[in-house]
This record gives C-alpha cells, sequence and structure tokens, in this order.
C-alpha cells in the first residue's frame, strides 16, 4: 500500500487528520470549542508507516513500522496488514465511535 492509499482508508474509517497525521480520537467527544485529543496515529513519512499509542503522560510510543512495500491490504476489508492493527484490543471499536461521532458531527451541521 502506498501513504495514500493508507491515508484514503483510515479517512473512509473514522480517522480524522490531526497535526497532518491520520488519527482516532478519545472514545468521548472533546470539549467545544477545543483541539481534539488524537490517542492513536498513523505517522505516514517517506518509506515507513508507523502506528503510535499517546501514553497518559502525554507522549507518544510507538507500537509498529513498517515499510510501504511490506504493507498490504487486507482483500475483504481494506485494512493495511503489517502495522499490527488487526492485534491491538478495541481498535476496532474505537474507529467505529470515531467514525460515528464525526457522522453525528456532520447531521447537525457541526464540522467533524
Amino acid at each position: 500500500m502506498t501513504k495514500d492509499e493508507i491515508t484514503a482508508w483510515a479517512l473512509a474509517n473514522g480517522w480524522q487528520l490531526i497535526d497532518g497525521a491520520p488519527s482516532l480520537t478519545k472514545p468521548r467527544s472533546p470539549h467545544p470549542g477545543t483541539a481534539a485529543n488524537a490517542i492513536v496515529r498513523l505517522v505516514l513519512k517517506a518509506t515507513v508507516a508507523s502506528l503510535e499509542i499517546k501514553k497518559p503522560a502525554g507522549k507518544w510510543e510507538k507500537v509498529s513500522s513498517e515499510s510501504y512495500s511490506k504493507i498490504t491490504a487486507d482483500p475483504e476489508l481494506g485494512t493495511p496488514s503489517g502495522l499490527k492493527l488487526d492485534t491491538m484490543a478495541g481498535l476496532n471499536q474505537l474507529m467505529q465511535d470515531n467514525k460515528d461521532r464525526r457522522m453525528m458531527a456532520g447531521i447537525g451541521g457541526m464540522k467533524p
């Protein structure tokens, strides 16, 4: 997969761009008027993609990293394999929560 393909998959599955990186925010809605607090992000560099999780102390920890040439899309879901997205407990629910929240914000006339 390429950087653009991973970004397109992420945006279609509840991720949003925060500071230029596809990110997931906390399960509850961010406070109105404040920036969204990312807790999971994909850092997409020139040759590698990395999955990072924000620790409670506020520091980012790299969970996995792989070159684009070794990342492939799951034939059924399109999920990028090679970044260990399938091994993270609760990631699918967090993606769904983010996707639902963005959809509801769109219905309410607010920007996601």
